[in-house]
């Protein structure tokens, strides 16, 4: 204590000094007071702490909890802090630790931090083992060693980290399960004899002990288990951008998209291709190395050798197809936005065609319906439209019900009310579904998940005065697979995406109201037909979506937009999605063309000549995003009509190229003579996050 301090603790009032003391008396009053003073202050400060540290185990204490949790928190508490699990089957193992069940943020942290941290694609192997050898027990621990034909239980005597191998011995007494083959002991020793006693560290599950000492090795086993079991991919070896981060390019992307189809957040028509695209892809890599590896052996220069050549050649750009397949679906930004070529998600019954007797069907929906409301409808409705012979009533209290038994040219009259419905409307026949009464009367409400709302094939199918809500959804709420589809005054609260208008299809949509769209309110593809007029399309991720991909048979989209109010989005207004090398293969394009012009010995045309300029707003280069400058109105449909007949240009000239390859020759290279673009004026755009138009490359 500092003499300061004893100082204003010994400077007593006047009035406690009255009466006057000895000199020895007042040393030993000193004394006793400075004594008393100092032990009153040492329990204050003990009783301070006391307080202090009641408050940090308040205020921390989700903290000390989540680092006791965590893969790797504090282990300070005896004991292990990880489950354990019974193994199933008729022999009597021991049990094992359960670390197939660990959180997203766990493997994440442990992949990040621990394990790859920001290795490259070549150092993975490096990185691995060096985590290993950092927490992974060299021997003295037990496993079941599990396997597609049995289970044996063994122990741990030497670890390879490099080559992901443990060394290991049978215990004794001998404990195995087989699956559908005789293993003994004997034949099992020979086993391991052949294998030199090493076994992949992937196939073992260490033996559950309450000590907490094997808890890290458990961990680090399921880590690489896991890793090389959903997350690395054979051909990430050959990668290209080795230069870059593999955590951020490959691992977490991937790790999310195991989390999202574990948590039933990807359609299950995706989640189907994905997993046919990564055997696809592996196949045809295993083919390409062999062939590369005979082509590399041979010394000779035969023709043999060259078609091999030839051969590989093709097989490299279809591995690279399916590859750029594989990361469209598994980057979470580009799975919703850019969505996917295939037809992923619910698939369409096929149409029933017209009534075996000829007769056509007026479906009527109405959970109750009092006398006034029927003579009403049938005043209104029926009488002045479905007045003819060949039409009869058929009444139903389920919306989707009454859709599921329409046939062909058959209709669907909606009373007023809000009808919960448990699965999809598939249309895959012409009908007309519509609404008798104002949209706000008439609602459709989905419940529970599933994929899209509304999966539209029929070759000509009318909605109108309908409100579709949907919540907690996959897919989006409507999608145009083929045909062509009328929609007029409806609204569509949405939750993922939007209308979808898939390639070949034809969407007509009139002064419809949508909003809450996570993705984009409308996803345009390629070769499709799309007409938006006086459309209310705010509060989404994106407002219109056009999509461009790399495969040069896809046109552009026709689009009429006119007089819509885009507004409140939390992007653009408007966002051409497109790849990035589009650029350089127009420029090899042009290249192209001029040689071809001086080979013939003809001249080209000035409007050949010309190149489209780009559109204010236009992105070049590998840029992702660059938002235009601000627009009016007049100029922000400009804008877009700019770009697209910039980017239809590239497209045209790519697909003239590959005519002229064939040995053909095209009638027309004016791009509005081909009615690519019909209308695109009198929108509004107002208050959209990065304004009215946009470009994204991927």
């Amino acid at each position: 204590m500092s003499e300061e301090v004893v100082g204003e603790i010994l400077e007593l009032p006047q009035s406690q000094h009255e009466h006057k003391q000895m000199p020895g008396e007042e040393e030993e009053a000193m004394a006793q007071a400075t004594e008393i003073s100092i032990e009153s202050l040492e329990e204050g400060n003990v009783q301070f702490q006391d307080e202090v540290s009641a408050v940090k185990q308040v205020l921390f204490l989700d903290q000390d909890d989540d680092s006791s949790n965590s893969d790797y928190g504090s282990h300070d508490k005896p004991g292990t802090v990880l489950q354990r699990l019974v193994p199933d089957g008729n022999v009597l193992f021991p049990d094992i630790f359960q670390t197939n069940q660990l959180l997203f943020y766990e493997r994440f942290k442990a992949y990040q931090d621990y394990m790859l941290g920001d290795c490259r694609t070549s150092e993975v192997k490096d990185f691995t083992a060096e985590y290993l050898e950092k927490v992974l027990e060299p021997s003295g621990w037990q496993a079941v060693w599990r396997t597609e034909l049995f289970d044996v239980l063994i122990e741990v005597v030497d670890v390879e980290y490099l080559v992901l191998k443990a060394a290991v011995e049978l215990v004794t007494p001998f404990l195995c399960e087989t699956k559908g083959c005789e293993l003994t002991e004997e034949s099992m020793k020979d086993l391991l004899e052949a294998k030199e006693h090493k076994v992949p560290l992937q196939e073992l599950y260490v033996v559950y002990d309450e000590s907490g000492e094997f808890d890290q090795t458990a961990l680090a086993v399921e880590h690489v288990r896991f890793f090389y079991k959903h997350i690395w991919r054979s051909w990430d070896e050959e990668d290209e951008d080795d230069d870059f981060d593999y955590f951020v390019r490959c691992v977490e992307p991937r790790l999310r998209l195991y989390y999202d189809i574990l948590e039933d957040r990807v359609p299950s028509g995706l989640v189907a291709e994905y997993r046919s695209l990564v055997s696809q892809c592996e196949e045809k890599y295993k083919e390409f190395m062999s062939l590369r590896n005979c082509i590399s052996n041979s010394d000779s220069e035969s023709e043999l050798d060259n078609v091999s050549m030839v051969e590989g050649l093709k097989m490299y750009d279809d591995l690279e197809s399916l590859k750029r397949k594989l990361k469209i679906i598994e980057n979470p930004l580009l799975r919703y936005v850019l969505g996917y070529q295939v037809n992923s998600g619910l698939q369409s019954n096929r149409a029933k065609g017209p009534r075996p007797t000829g007769e056509r069907m007026v479906h009527v929906v109405s959970s109750s319906m009092t006398v006034s409301q029927l003579q009403t409808l049938m005043r209104d409705k029926l009488c002045p439209d479905f007045s003819g012979e060949e039409f009869e009533l058929q009444f139903h209290s389920d919306p989707l019900a009454a859709v599921n038994a329409c046939y062909e040219g058959d209709v669907v009259v909606i009373c007023p009310g809000h009808y919960s419905v448990n699965g999809s409307f598939s249309i895959p026949d012409s009908i007309e579904l519509e609404g008798f009464g104002l949209t706000d009367e008439v609602v459709i409400e989905k419940l529970g998940k599933g994929d899209i709302f509304l999966d539209l094939t029929g070759a000509n199918v009318k909605v109108s005065n309908l409100k579709f809500v949907q919540h907690d959804a996959v897919e989006g709420i409507l999608c145009v697979r083929q045909g062509k589809t009328v929609m007029e005054n409806c609204v569509l609260q949405c939750e993922t995406t939007g209308v979808t208008v898939r390639t070949s299809a034809e969407l007509f949509m009139n002064i419809c109201d949508l909003y809450g769209a996570k993705g984009a309110g409308v996803e345009i593809y390629p070769g499709s037909t799309c007409s938006l007029v006086g459309n209310g399309i705010h509060h989404c991720k994106e407002g219109i979506l056009i999509k461009d991909f790399t495969d040069e048979f896809y046109t552009m989209p026709k689009i009429t937009m006119m007089n819509n109010v885009i507004h409140n989005n939390e992007g653009y207004g408007v966002i051409l999605v497109k790849p990035a090398d589009l650029p350089r293969m127009k420029k090899t394009t042009e290249e192209d063309f001029q040689d071809e012009s001086k080979e013939n010995g003809g001249q080209k045309k000035e409007a050949d000549e010309e190149e489209v300029p780009p559109a204010e707003g236009c992105v070049e280069g590998n840029n992702q995003f660059r938002e235009p400058h601000t627009q009016e109105h007049t100029e922000g449909n400009d804008v877009i009509t700019n770009e697209l007949v910039a980017t239809s240009s590239k497209k045209s000239q790519l697909q003239k190229k590959k005519m002229i390859e064939l040995g053909l020759t095209m009638a027309d290279d004016d791009l509005m003579s081909q009615e690519m673009f019909v209308s695109i004026n009198g929108n509004h755009f107002k208050r959209n996050g990065k304004g009215s138009f946009g470009t994204f490359f991927y």
